[in-house]
């Protein structure tokens, strides 16, 4: 990596501390027809990994379910200079046990505290656990330009 791309790149550190610190995450998956297909996700940060919870009948899972390949991306700023993110090229894997352990797991990072399971338990039964393994990553901080584009 060399030039621009470099200077703003993120370092492993910072792209960890940034996922943290981020609230969601944009899926992008293959339609049957070809197209991309976006959608915004909660999730979680597992031994370095992205995973989310979704219903097992949404079109992102029978996306997932033809081509596990898709791309993820954490994005913020409201101007140039303060763009930051991280997109992962991704294989996804759809876990079907332990959703209700991962549901809780979610709400409690969205909530800031402990969350009784049982109101989520009747939404695991539906829902299904996906696990993004990265590919590549790609990383952006344009605030380390310090205003010169």
């Amino acid at each position: 990596m060399s030039g621009r791309r470099a200077q703003i790149a993120m370092s492993d550190e910072e792209a960890a501390a940034f996922l943290e610190q981020e609230r969601t995450v944009t899926c992008a998956t293959l339609g049957r027809d070809g197209w991309p297909h976006l959608m915004p996700l909660w999730y979680v940060i597992r031994a370095g990994e992205i995973w989310a919870w979704t219903y097992a009948k949404s079109q992102k899972v029978r996306n997932l379910e033809r081509d596990p390949r898709c791309t993820l991306q954490v994005e913020t700023g409201d101007t140039y200079d303060q763009l930051r993110g991280v997109m992962i090229k991704a294989e996804a894997v759809i876990h079907r046990e332990h959703v209700l352990e991962l549901g809780v797991e979610i709400f409690e990072r969205y909530t800031g505290g402990p969350v009784d399971p049982e109101p989520l338990r009747g939404q695991a039964t539906k829902r299904v656990g996906l696990q993004f393994i990265p590919r590549s990553t790609a990383t952006w901080d344009h605030r380390k330009l310090a205003g010169t584009y």
